[in-house]
């Protein structure tokens, strides 16, 4: 449509239907015409929503400072039993400092033979993820909605939580970890979708890529809550208490997706709130227009809500993702990339223990290093695209991984490199992590795009259980593993489509039709 000029009317001629028609329009057609893409009502309601991803932050990265190895000394009465290492020196001869109550490892003893179990507590928390993953994205695609889940899973988190404080055996507080990583599967996921599904396509990417800010702000935080609650039962109290109290402030006044609403058949319920955010943005919706799937549009036309949404759209799962060989491999690829940056993000966090400084300012620091690569990567995506961005950024990652074993020899500036190596590493693969959650959610259309996003999250989850698995192998074949995933993920990701600047689809005959024969 031309730019109107100085002689075209204020008032288009889509803007004012004719007494009886009705005009359909998608909604990402909706909001860029008259709800808007990102007014204030989004703004508001991205924020509340992205607040769970901090939540998040607490109960995964947790497990740093609750399954940490304390400092320990030799006894004034034994010294000549104590030797170099716990594992060398007779029992008695040794004690912890600041007594066994500070950590898991202290109070249970999980040293020397018994350290594997630690071990089996991180992958137990995500191998819970991995579980949860899939339950919730296939909740929040169907009967329970986006909104739904969300409450569930912070719900679950913080009941596990302040259970998890409370165990009185190891095998008891694994237990506990791995129903904690069931909710925490879920949270993202659903946040994620729930914050960026009102936003108008034009905005929906640096919005997106934004959540992240999130996460890292939440590790920052969780670093400092531990230094002030060294006691590993009290730091799970403190960080679980936060989910209940989101759970009774934020849900109430937080929506559903209308896009959810769409798709289950409910179109009066998604142009209620089409309404209320073309309002809260002072833009005007007029009357006769409605909401129709996949951005089609269509005059006098009168139809009610069953026929809007028919039963085969009103939702998906993972066969119907599989049987379409379009979203089959678009999957396929997102499978093996969330997995590769997985292993990467989560190994070379992990291998950041091997610098032996102060645990709390690497955490933090650690946080603070994320942030740039998701600011540098948002403010590319409008220009570069997903597709590309994705590849440079996983490339630039394993680069720098393999960089890294060009500095295994003893010394101080070899040590320097291989920090340097890794934080670069970390820097590029945190620009992927982020930008993979808003690009596979543009693949996959809404009936689907849950399951999709929560199986290439699975995918994530694998390789955050296998990632300690590397690390223990020593830093030489850590580093060749990382800066293999990384490259071979970057390079995969040239054979996705462009996402940028296109619609969201919402059933799968939409985005079928819409790209023929091409993946």
């Amino acid at each position: 449509m031309p730019e109107p000029g100085i002689a075209s009317p204020l008032l288009q001629d889509h803007a004012v239907p004719e007494p009886g028609d009705v005009t359909t329009l998608g909604i990402d057609a909706m909001l860029q015409k008259f709800s808007g893409e990102f007014g204030i009502w989004q703004l508001r309601h991205f924020v509340l929503t992205s607040l769970a991803w901090a939540l998040e932050a607490f109960h995964t990265m947790v497990m740093i400072f609750a399954d940490r190895e304390p400092g320990w000394r030799c006894t004034q009465l034994r010294s000549s039993s104590c030797g170099p290492t716990i594992c060398a020196s007779e029992p008695g001869s040794w004690e912890w400092i600041g007594g066994k109550g500070l950590s898991t490892v202290s109070e249970w003893g999980l040293v020397c033979s018994e350290r594997y179990k630690v071990g089996l507590v991180q992958s137990g928390f995500f191998a819970g993820c991995l579980l949860g993953a899939g339950i919730f994205g296939h909740l929040s695609d169907s009967f329970l909605g986006r909104k739904g889940t969300l409450t569930t899973v912070c719900i679950l988190n913080g009941i596990m939580g302040l259970l998890t404080a409370a165990s009185p055996t190891y095998w008891g507080y694994l237990i506990l970890r791995f129903l904690t990583g069931v909710g925490t599967g879920g949270v993202g996921l659903s946040a994620f979708v729930l914050a960026t599904e009102p936003i108008g396509p034009g905005k929906r990417g640096v919005a997106g890529m934004s959540t992240f800010y999130f996460f890292s702000a939440g590790i920052a935080i969780l670093s400092g809550i531990a230094y002030m609650f060294p006691s590993w039962r009290m730091l799970y109290i403190i960080t679980s208490i936060p989910s209940l109290l989101f759970v009774l402030s934020i849900i109430p006044i937080i929506h559903e997706s209308p896009r959810w609403y769409l798709v289950r058949g409910r179109p009066s319920d998604a142009m209620k709130i089409m309404r209320e955010i073309a309002d809260r943005n002072r833009n005007y919706l007029p009357p006769g227009i409605s909401l129709s799937l996949d951005d089609s549009s269509s005059s006098n036309v009168d139809r009610n809500e069953t026929e809007i949404c028919s039963s085969d759209s009103a939702s998906g799962n993972l066969i119907d993702v599989i049987r379409s060989p379009i979203t089959r491999f678009r999957l396929f690829l997102m499978v093996i990339i969330n997995f590769s940056c997985a292993v990467v993000y989560y190994g070379l966090n992990l291998n950041v223990v091997n610098l032996r400084t102060n645990i709390y300012l690497n955490v933090f620091l650690n946080s603070v290093v994320e942030m740039p690569a998701y600011t540098i990567t948002a403010l590319l995506l409008a220009t570069v695209g997903r597709r590309y961005l994705t590849m440079m950024t996983m490339c630039f990652s394993g680069l720098s991984c393999f960089a890294g074993c060009l500095a295994l020899s003893k010394g101080y500036y070899y040590m320097l490199a291989r920090m340097i190596s890794g934080v670069m590493g970390i820097f590029g693969v945190a620009a992927t992590f982020n930008l993979l959650f808003i690009y596979t959610a543009e693949l996959f259309p809404t009936v689907v795009r849950n399951a999709a996003l929560g199986c290439a999250t699975q995918a994530g989850q694998v390789g955050a259980i296998l990632a300690p698995l590397v690390v223990v192998s020593g830093s030489g074949v850590a580093f060749v593993a990382f800066g293999t995933c990384a490259t071979v993920g970057g390079l995969l990701a040239y054979y996705l489509p462009e996402t940028l600047n296109q619609p969201l689809y919402d059933t799968m005959a939409g985005i079928e039709s819409s790209v023929g024969g091409k993946v």
